[in-house]
């Protein structure tokens, strides 16, 4: 995860928030050299973007570990290419590197 570029932190508004200990460990854990904050702050983009219907995951072709065959329960939208992938349509699913599933149109990941 990158920290994406939206306000510098002095335009920043201080917030308060209580974390358990041990989640504050392990973000510290995860966020590398990026520091905690960040990575909070990164994750909560996200899921606002995700709710909003604004997300819009980067993946490539060398991020799928794995595909399985599967029936689309409602519309998506495939990673990587952004296709609609309509309800009922043949889709994939994908699995990441990062062991994420996400939704692929079969085209996606036909050879080239």
């Amino acid at each position: 995860m990158r920290t994406l570029s939206r306000t510098s932190t002095t335009e920043m508004e201080v917030t308060s928030i209580r974390l358990e200990r041990t989640l504050k460990d392990k973000l510290k854990e995860l966020s590398g050299n990026q520091g905690y904050q960040a990575l909070i702050r990164d994750i909560l983009w996200n899921y606002v973007q995700q709710k909003s219907g604004d997300y819009r995951p980067q993946f490539s072709k060398a991020d799928i570990r794995a595909t399985i065959p599967a029936t689309a329960g409602r519309d998506e939208s495939c990673v990587l290419t952004g296709k609609l992938i309509q309800e009922d349509e043949q889709m994939l699913l994908g699995l990441t590197i990062h062991g994420d599933l996400v939704p692929l149109s079969v085209a996606s990941m036909a050879a080239q």
